[in-house]
């Protein structure tokens, strides 16, 4: 695999104030930018092998350079549900970024070629690119690849800006 840096840490949550407020005090984020009802579509996502349809709340934030991600599963069976059932809220992926499409593929390829299967892929509105790869053995449930254009990261920076 590519040698990456990570630049997401995702929570699972069941409840967004509560966990929003505890790394407001943690970590310093100041401000949440909330992403409602985030729709992840049988036509662009799939979920172990066969097409995803769930939803989630999304809540995006900083702490420094690194972004925090908390999710909130609302309906549908996904990763993020599946992690709920089995472990409650925590700490559910670190997120490295591929430059462009091409890496993003090979990435994770190199992730399944090394023991690590994609278990959630998809294509979100925008065009940005995701995967979730299982990574017990990296002390993390899963390990997010992740391609941003340009238009995305000009939102996360705008989120990141709001921090200051």
């Amino acid at each position: 695999m590519h040698a990456q840096t990570p630049v997401q840490i995702a929570w699972v949550t069941h409840d967004l104030d509560a966990t929003e407020a505890a790394l407001t005090a943690l970590v310093g984020a100041k401000k949440w930018i909330r992403m409602p009802d985030i729709h992840f579509a049988p036509d662009a996502c799939t979920h172990r092998g066969s097409p995803a349809d769930f939803v989630a709340h999304i809540s995006l934030s900083y702490a420094g350079d690194t972004q925090i991600e908390l999710i909130q599963p609302v309906s549908g069976t996904s990763l993020y549900s599946e992690f709920l059932e089995q472990s409650g809220s925590g700490l559910h992926h670190v997120s490295v970024t591929a430059p462009d499409p091409d890496a993003f593929d090979a990435m994770c390829e190199d992730a399944e070629r090394n023991g690590a299967p994609v278990l959630t892929r998809g294509t979100m509105p925008g065009g940005m690119q995701f995967a979730y790869v299982s990574a017990p053995k990296a002390g993390v449930p899963y390990l997010e690849i992740a391609y941003v254009p340009s238009e995305i990261q000009a939102f996360f920076d705008y989120v990141k800006q709001e921090q200051q």
